[in-house]
């Protein structure tokens, strides 16, 4: 990142002025933390006495048997605190947040892990909390609402624009900017106006960090291929930077497909291309919009990758061919999913699914002596609901109608 906060042509911090001096603090304290060993120690504590950190990398045996290639390893975030990779994030915020003596945090929240997360960290640090997440999101992710307000957050269902996750960050910026004194904006992915890209990019370096060092121990060697799914892309930052720059190890993000790339209804940046570089919600990246700069849509059986836009830094790499993108339609994630399910007892939340489908097409064309890794961002307990309904399950269908009879009573 240059000293504007650009990765090559993208980034930058498009904010209006009643935020420059929130900004100016926030910038110093992640400087002073960066450059602060001690900082990372605290966090590393912290995380391996309340997070469960490190997270397993379990060797997929039946799923490498089933397709006859490369040897697939699994990084389980899933096993992290709070279900996923969001953790990592929020607890590092949380800690800068006592640094700057801020007493309120806020946060967006899509599929409802990063709201989790942040209620969590909240709840540790006794912070006031509130979350925004889209109307359509709270719906699909009830569990994690319910999860969110029993642990003291306030949930706020956004009811403008599409409903989904960029309408819940429009709603948190509105909320920052009117209590920019007591709060802090806990955002949740590698997104939005600098610092937020890279300091999320860098609390979320400990998957890489653990995962290169665990490949070597039980594979002896770099992996041939990393797969992450990618909706604003922290988790996909996270497992990645623990491999930029090794040869041969190639790195590929995965977006939503959703109904497919020509339907319209879909999440796929930088796969598809209907994406266009525009400025919104404080920075500079590759948008699904029309003509007039309007955001698009988008569709994705997974409410934590229906974003419009994607990490800058991400795109700098794919600019610079570092990373290859791909993308995952909803029906090839519901067969991944079932397929994980039966083969391994592992359940893939949906947005990490996504990157099991790209691995499982590509794992059967590399030689049985090659690795490869996904990174399960978190876990598909949240989903059930939506997971149930696209299975078309019929007990789960009647145990919802047996319930809902028992409330009415």
């Amino acid at each position: 990142m240059d000293t504007k906060g650009y990765f090559g042509n993208w980034g930058g911090a498009f904010i209006p002025e009643i935020l420059h001096e929130t900004f100016e603090q926030l910038k110093i304290s992640y400087a002073e933390a960066r450059k602060d060993p001690a900082f990372w120690q605290e966090y590393l504590q912290l995380m391996g006495s309340y997070s469960c950190r490190p997270t397993p990398l379990t060797y997929a045996e039946n799923l490498t048997k089933h397709f006859g290639g490369a040897k697939i390893f699994i990084k389980r975030e899933d096993l992290n605190h709070t279900g996923a990779h969001k953790a990592n994030n929020v607890m590092g915020q949380g800690l800068l947040v006592k640094k700057m003596g801020k007493k309120r945090v806020i946060a967006e929240t899509g599929a409802g892990q990063h709201g989790v997360a942040t209620a969590t960290m909240a709840a540790k640090f006794g912070f006031e909390c509130t979350v925004y997440m889209g109307e359509v999101d709270v719906q699909r992710q009830r569990p994690n609402v319910f999860w969110m307000e029993k642990m003291g957050a306030t949930v706020i269902p956004v009811k403008d624009g599409s409903r989904t996750l960029k309408d819940a960050i429009n709603e948190a910026f509105r909320d920052w900017v009117t209590n920019v004194d007591s709060t802090h904006y806990v955002f949740g992915t590698a997104c939005g106006p600098a610092p937020f890209p890279e300091m999320v990019s860098w609390f979320q370096s400990i998957i890489g960090q653990e995962a290169h060092k665990q490949i070597l121990e039980i594979h002896g060697r770099m992996p041939a291929k990393i797969y992450a799914c990618v909706g604003g892309g922290s988790n996909a930052m996270g497992i990645f930077q623990g491999f930029l720059g090794k040869d041969n190890v190639e790195l590929i993000g995965v977006e939503a497909g959703g109904k497919g790339l020509h339907s319209g209804q879909h999440a796929s940046r930088l796969c598809g291309n209907d994406a266009t570089p525009g400025i919104a919600q404080g920075y500079k990246t590759m948008f699904l919009q029309n003509d007039e700069g309007q955001m698009l849509e988008t569709h994705s059986v997974s409410a934590g990758l229906d974003y419009v836009g994607v990490s800058p830094i991400l795109v700098d790499l794919w600019e610079q061919k570092k990373v290859r993108f791909e993308s995952a339609t909803d029906a090839e994630v519901m067969e991944a999913l079932d397929l994980t399910m039966k083969m391994e007892g592992i359940i893939p939340a949906l947005e990490s699914a996504h990157a099991f489908v790209q691995a499982f097409k590509e794992a059967p064309k590399l030689g049985k002596d090659e690795a490869i890794i996904i990174n399960q961002s978190g876990r598909g307990d949240k989903d059930i609901f939506t997971i149930a309904h696209a299975f078309d399950d019929p007990s789960w269908k009647q145990f919802i109608i047996d319930r809902a009879k028992e409330y009415d009573k």
